[in-house]
């Protein structure tokens, strides 16, 4: 299972502390993403703390590595269920520009209070 250390070895770990999220927390969101990968692409593999492929990396790395198989299993999903390339290509662009647009202002009027 690649877990993204490529980029790591590049990038440290600037901005960890953006999030104050704790293990446990992190832990949860990874299993769920997990689970979610899981429903639409291959089987990804118990390997958070404590489960039987421990793989000695943290929640947090889990949580996006596996938000990006989930991307790219939902993108595969995408291009096999369009009945053309063009709308591959809409919902691929347009359409998910429009809802990730929606999911930053949601957060960004939580964060404000809102």
């Amino acid at each position: 299972m690649d877990h993204g250390e490529d980029f790591g070895a590049w990038m440290g770990d600037e901005g960890a502390e953006a999030d104050h999220r704790s293990e446990e927390q992190w832990a949860l969101i990874a299993g769920y993403v997990r689970h979610a990968a899981n429903k639409i692409g291959p089987d990804l593999p118990l390997c958070l703390p404590g489960e039987p492929q421990e793989c000695g990396r943290g929640a947090r790395q889990h949580a996006l590595v596996w938000a990006a198989a989930l991307k790219a299993a939902a993108q595969h999903m995408i291009e096999q269920v369009a009945p053309a390339p063009a709308h591959a290509a809409y919902a691929s662009g347009p359409l998910y520009e429009r809802r990730l647009a929606e999911l930053r202002a949601t957060e960004s009027r939580s964060d404000a209070g809102g």
